[in-house]
């Protein structure tokens, strides 16, 4: 890695921690991060030209493989029209269309730039329409770096031991409730308490930024009961999994409609893009209609979108979600029998193409649990695994993907590696 060990040093003279997302600089993980150069299908390269088997797909969205040929020919057809308008254009006409049409919740839907955007633009939207202030939110649950939602946050923020963020104002932080997730108890109090106060519950459907959390039967329904008696709006954070778990996300795969749903970059094909919309009613309020302001000059950006149109087109393919859930099946078998073989405790979980790695006996069902996986093995599993050409999540809180370009070869090479480390953790 010498290549990626100068680069990394270079960017710590110019880039705070040498990277521009935090979980990036293998924090969580110790040692140096490989700067990635090109990926092509399930493998990316780095800068020393070491190829991996990448289960990041840039946190998701890679649902169809890197540089898939009918993705990049698209946005290369788009930025030879021009770049960027700012201006309305047909193509983002039919992404709503389309968005609109394949999501269950989504009657209208509005494009940002990120999920982040999105996240933050769905609050607004959701306490401007019930006049309320007061948020609803589960710990370890990630939903961009807004302010109102660093409050026991996931992703990051978990990694570092920072569940909360400097700079944001207490008076911020006061009107955002944190319940445990897949707790119903706590969630029936807390709008028993407060019910009249709550603009809006905000969750992942299936939690990805603690690791992958799956809802418990019943979890879902209960916040969709609760949000409707107390008029709250209930929105899916489907930045993760939407278009990952399923066609229609997580929402179809659990049949649980929310009020709004935000979107992320797999709608633009891994470019920046998000989405947020939901009923037409609350849809209404957002300006210039209603009074609910929300902007972006790169909102609907052409090149974003026509990446975004070849992806969506290339998942509602005849079993695409199906060999999708069942690569993660088996990768997720294969790994805990590997792990049996060596009496190492671990477990594993899938839902759609994510998938979480633990190194407990029982996949976790809630932050409090994710806690008591043994973060030290994972360590050593993951440097082991990346010296064997296995490119997993930096991070013990951090969900994986596969994506339609991973194959049985990848599978078993992967499982094969994870049976040499796990032997070696054992001793």
């Amino acid at each position: 890695m010498k290549r990626s060990q100068t680069l990394f040093r270079r960017a710590q003279l110019v880039i705070p921690a040498g990277v521009n997302s935090p979980v990036r600089a293998f924090g969580s993980v110790g040692g140096t991060p490989p700067f990635l150069q090109r990926g092509r299908g399930a493998q990316v390269w780095d800068a020393d030209g070491r190829a991996y088997v990448d289960y990041v797909g840039s946190w998701g969205p890679l649902v169809v493989g890197h540089a898939h040929p009918e993705v990049v020919a698209a946005a290369q057809q788009a930025a030879e029209r021009g770049l960027s308008f700012g201006a309305p254009t047909e193509p983002e006409v039919e992404l709503a269309e389309l968005l609109c049409r394949l999501v269950p919740s989504l009657e209208q839907v509005r494009l940002t730039s990120s999920g982040t955007e999105a996240t933050m633009s769905a609050i607004r939207l959701a306490r401007g329409h019930t006049g309320r202030h007061r948020i609803v939110k589960f710990e370890g649950c990630y939903h961009g770096h807004a302010d109102a939602l660093l409050v026991k946050a996931g992703s990051g923020a978990l990694t570092f031991g920072q569940p909360s963020s400097a700079g944001v104002p207490p008076a911020t932080a006061a009107d955002t409730v944190v319940l445990e997730y897949n707790n119903e108890s706590a969630l029936e109090q807390a709008f028993e308490r407060e019910g009249a106060a709550i603009a809006a519950a905000i969750v992942e459907p299936v939690a990805g930024n603690m690791n992958l959390v799956a809802p418990r039967p019943g979890f879902l329904e209960s916040l969709r009961r609760l949000c409707t008696r107390h008029g709250a709006v209930l929105i899916f954070d489907e930045v993760m999994t939407g278009f990952r778990v399923a066609l229609g996300g997580a929402q179809a795969l659990y049949g649980v409609t929310p009020d709004l749903t935000t979107l992320g970059k797999v709608i633009g094909g891994g470019l920046p893009v998000g989405a947020f919309g939901g009923r037409r009613d609350i849809m209404q309020a957002i300006a210039p209609l209603g009074p609910v302001y929300q902007a972006g000059t790169l909102s609907g950006n052409p090149v974003a979108v026509a990446a975004g149109l070849a992806t969506l087109k290339l998942v509602q393919a005849a079993g695409f979600y199906d060999r999708l859930a069942a690569t993660a099946r088996a990768l997720c078998e294969g790994l805990a029998r590997a792990a049996r073989e060596q009496g190492v405790p671990f477990s594993a979980a899938s839902v759609g193409g994510m998938f979480g790695i633990f190194f407990r006996s029982t996949p976790p069902a809630s932050f409090a649990e994710v806690l008591q996986c043994d973060r030290e093995a994972f360590n050593r599993f993951f440097h082991a695994m990346l010296g064997a050409g296995i490119y997993l999540a930096p991070s013990a809180y951090e969900a994986g993907f596969v994506s339609s370009a991973h194959g049985e070869a990848e599978i078993a090479r992967t499982i094969s590696a994870a049976r040499t480390v796990f032997a070696g953790l054992r001793s």
